[in-house]
């Protein structure tokens, strides 16, 4: 039997961890990552097993020294703080193994920092290293030969995980997608052939949450519509989850833009519940989108505003990210991004800089070109070297870009424009619920109520900057002379505590109090 530690290191400031808005919330991470407790699921019963998310808890290395495994996983932007630990958990004499995305394409990083890598998918390799370990024959890398069988995969081990310390729970319906985008590293991990759980592993995940008082989740697949027929099949049956349980969950995912073009996958994921998508937009360049191979996005059925209102629309908001710094960029790039996401109404931008992962055709291409900055921290934000842009003007662009983009002005006439003069009708699935049930309606929406009320009251206390106070309740006044509906206040309410955090971190980074972080 072996005593096992599982870590995920703390995550530097980025756009999506919201570090200047949990307080606000109470919370101290944003959602778990997903593979610490399914390698906990994957771990014979025999063993005991440790989760450790930095991000939640400070890592007891003394405690990690007198483990006989402990495991560190990361993604690149976790890869400083991965080898601060692993150097540590070294100089203590501990047996250490690390896997993960950013192990997955720089394994190098990690030949003389750890005892063993795991490259790519674990499901098959983990449990064999473990009777390899047992046996005292473990090798020193391990790699599967084929991709997971998702039908195959547990359910998470979320019970060992401090899940009160999360702003929402995360799962996972399928992996891989069928595009080609030139910089995306999923497609070099997990192929690009989707493949998807079956709906009883997928129920008994929402069972997993729903046991741990979750009731807000993000689904984490990189494109959740990847194999439309299969994933039709598993939302009808989450609707039937939703109305069993009194549609206990909302939920938030990614997809592509093609979404705008199937009007019964849309109704689909408006039934279930399915409240925000995030849709790689990347470029209203489409020299620029060809150029990346993101077909998905210049295909006929209008344009790329067009479609991003279809969805908005069917009563899903749309959040985007969007890339400078492509080949056929040049300075008109930033000023056309900031026109574009005006008139797609979408209120949160992950914006940043191209950036190559290595072992994507980006990286391939570019290294071949000479054209790539080596160093682990590039000092521009970025690796890559433009081909219309100096470096300056990508860097400068780029964090023009983010303070404009969060200037509580723009921030907030885009979520009028959605929610007031658009009126997107949001959770429509669980509203129609709620109509057939009007008790359980009561319920959710003075839930809501109350949750909207303290939030507001905190930013109103906590948020230093007067002038944003100010402008915070003079818009939510704004909405109630407009929808007094207590979901649309929580959804203004929660806006104003994410816009604090955009905001924040783009200021620090324009006045150069903190260091420039591309996001991708």
């Amino acid at each position: 039997m072996a005593d096992i530690v599982l870590i995920s290191p703390r995550f530097n400031v980025s756009y999506w961890g919201l570090e200047h808005a949990l307080p606000l919330i109470g919370k101290k991470a944003n959602m778990p990552v997903a593979c610490l407790p399914l390698l906990a699921a994957l771990t014979p019963t025999e063993h005991t097993i440790t989760l450790i998310d930095e991000n939640v808890e400070a890592i007891d290395f003394e405690r990690c020294a007198q483990a006989d495994i402990v495991g560190v996983t990361g993604m690149i932007v976790q890869r400083r703080r991965m080898r601060e630990i692993l150097t540590e958990l070294k100089r203590r004499g501990t047996f250490v193994v690390v896997g993960g995305p950013w192990a997955t394409v720089q394994e190098a990083d990690f030949e003389a920092l750890a005892d063993v890598r795991f490259v790519g998918e674990a499901e098959q390799t983990w449990p064999q290293f473990l009777l390899d370990w047992q046996r005292g024959e473990h090798r020193a890398r391990y790699e599967q030969a084929d991709k997971t069988d998702m039908t195959r995969v547990p359910t998470p081990r979320f019970d060992l995980l401090k899940m009160r310390h999360y702003a929402f729970g995360s799962l996972q319906f399928s992996r891989g997608c069928p595009f080609q985008c030139e910089f995306c590293d999923i497609i070099v991990t997990f192929g690009r052939r989707p493949r998807i759980k079956t709906t009883k592993q997928v129920i008994a995940e929402l069972n997993a949450l729903r046991e741990q008082g979750i009731h807000m989740a993000f689904i984490v697949d990189d494109n959740l519509i990847g194999n439309k027929k299969a994933i039709k099949e598993v939302l009808r049956e989450v609707i039937v989850w939703q109305e069993r349980h009194g549609y206990l969950m909302t939920f938030f995912t990614e997809a592509s833009i093609d979404l705008a073009d199937d009007p019964e996958l849309l109704g689909l994921m408006d039934e279930a519940n399915i409240v925000s998508v995030f849709i790689g937009i990347e470029s209203p360049n489409e020299a620029a989108l060809r150029e990346t191979k993101k077909f998905q996005n210049v295909r006929a059925g209008g344009t790329l505003v067009e479609k991003v209102h279809r969805i908005q629309d069917a009563g899903i908001e749309v959040w985007c990210g969007m890339i400078m710094g492509f080949d056929h960029d040049d300075a008109t790039i930033f000023d056309t991004q900031l026109k574009f996401i005006a008139e797609a109404r979408i209120i949160q931008v992950m914006a940043g800089m191209l950036f190559a992962i290595p072992k994507t055709p980006l990286y391939d291409r570019l290294a071949a070109e000479g054209r790539l900055d080596l160093a682990d921290e590039p000092e521009f934000g970025t690796n890559v070297i433009p081909l219309q842009l100096d470096r300056i003007e990508l860097r400068d662009g780029y964090l023009r870009v983010l303070s404009e983009l969060n200037e509580a002005e723009a921030y907030f006439n885009r979520l009028e424009d959605l929610y007031l003069k658009g009126r997107l009708r949001y959770s429509r699935g669980a509203n129609r619920y709620w109509d057939r049930h009007p008790l359980r309606w009561v319920q959710a929406k003075g839930l809501l109520l109350l949750q909207a009320i303290g939030l507001l009251t905190r930013i109103a206390i906590v948020v230093p900057e007067p002038a944003l106070r100010r402008e915070y309740l003079r818009r939510v006044w704004r909405l109630l002379k407009v929808r007094r509906d207590p979901e649309v206040l929580w959804i203004y309410v929660i806006k104003c505590a994410m816009h604090y955090h955009a905001h924040t971190m783009a200021r620090q980074m324009s006045e150069g109090v903190a260091p420039v972080v591309n996001s991708y």
